[in-house]
């Protein structure tokens, strides 16, 4: 009798350990998720490129003015001599001496990133700053409001003599023309943010008796915060269009010099060189700004993988 009760018990624990297993199995699964983005990714760029190969094969695609990857991802170093701007390391140096090839690229796309990086945190910093102060304070409100409405559908492009009138050339003026272009949109973003946000929490914390300023610290600014990354995000890509556009109209060094360079010598290879490492720039740049969403934003759901069983 003993032994059946053993036996019994036994049967028990290992039916019990079956979905601990199937757990386990899942979650060793889930580890490699990561691999099948990389595997897709890398599919969707080759299908891209075989695309753009295929055109090339079929004679639908001048290799002089449309060279496909393979012609100009050829000679790495050939292109990447290109990067080595005079004006980086003081003027009247030639482009054959200083660092090698992939260190100026290196350093170039290291100068660009740092521009667009800079005037994102100062366009978001200062946006959601103003954004919440004109919520907060009827009179900002009334004074500030207006002003940006009216600025903001300006071109960044129309603000490049100013820059280059306040700050010359170097760093300040390419970081100048990336917070100009965001910074208004974002304000507006903000305001819309804090506009939206649920009723019922401001209720809430005003039934247990939190004050205006512990409402905007601990309720209106956390609420919007999931929305304010979105927004950062999306203005990430416009912040690389703009910094191309400042740096290639020679108020400093970078990607966009170079894109001008190419295009004054009309040499497609390095135009095409050049924006494949602007977006390889732009992709990492883009994960990373996904990666730390998901890790500040942990709470909420995976609303991608839900609209997919639909």
């Amino acid at each position: 009798m003993a032994v059946v009760t053993r036996d019994g018990e036994a049967s028990a624990a290992a039916g019990a350990s079956r979905p601990a297993a199937a757990t386990r199995l899942l979650a060793s699964m889930a580890g490699l998720d990561w691999l099948a983005k990389v595997w897709w990714t890398c599919l969707s760029i080759s299908l891209f490129a075989g695309l753009w190969e295929l055109c090339w094969a079929m004679g639908w695609a001048d290799e002089k003015l449309l060279p496909p990857p393979h012609i100009f991802l050829d000679n790495i170093a050939e292109q990447g001599r290109f990067f080595n701007t005079a004006t980086r390391w003081q003027v009247g140096t030639s482009m054959t001496e200083g660092p090698s090839a992939f260190e100026s690229v290196l350093i170039t796309g290291a100068a660009t990133t740092m521009r667009v990086f800079v005037g994102l945190v100062l366009a978001s910093v200062l946006a959601i700053a103003v954004g919440v102060l004109v919520r907060y304070y009827r009179f900002f409100d009334r004074l500030v409001l207006p002003t940006i409405t009216l600025l903001s559908p300006v071109s960044p492009i129309a603000w490049l003599p100013v820059a280059i009138f306040l700050f010359g050339i170097g760093n300040a003026p390419a970081i100048f023309m990336v917070v100009v272009a965001l910074f208004f949109h974002m304000v507006l973003a903000t305001i819309n943010q804090i506009d939206t946000v649920n009723t019922n929490l401001i209720n809430v914390a005003r039934t247990m008796g939190a004050s205006k300023p512990q409402i905007y610290a601990r309720v209106i600014v956390p609420a919007i915060l999931p929305g304010m990354l979105q927004v950062l995000r999306m203005n990430l890509f416009g912040a690389w269009m703009v910094v191309l556009v400042a740096e290639s109209t020679g108020v400093g060094y970078g990607m966009g010099q170079v894109i001008m360079l190419a295009r004054n010598t009309f040499n497609p290879s390095l135009v095409f060189f050049t924006i494949a490492v602007i977006g390889v720039l732009g992709f990492t740049f883009d994960w990373l700004l996904r990666l730390a969403q998901r890790r500040i934003l942990y709470w909420l759901p995976d609303t991608a993988e839900r609209l997919r069983v639909l």
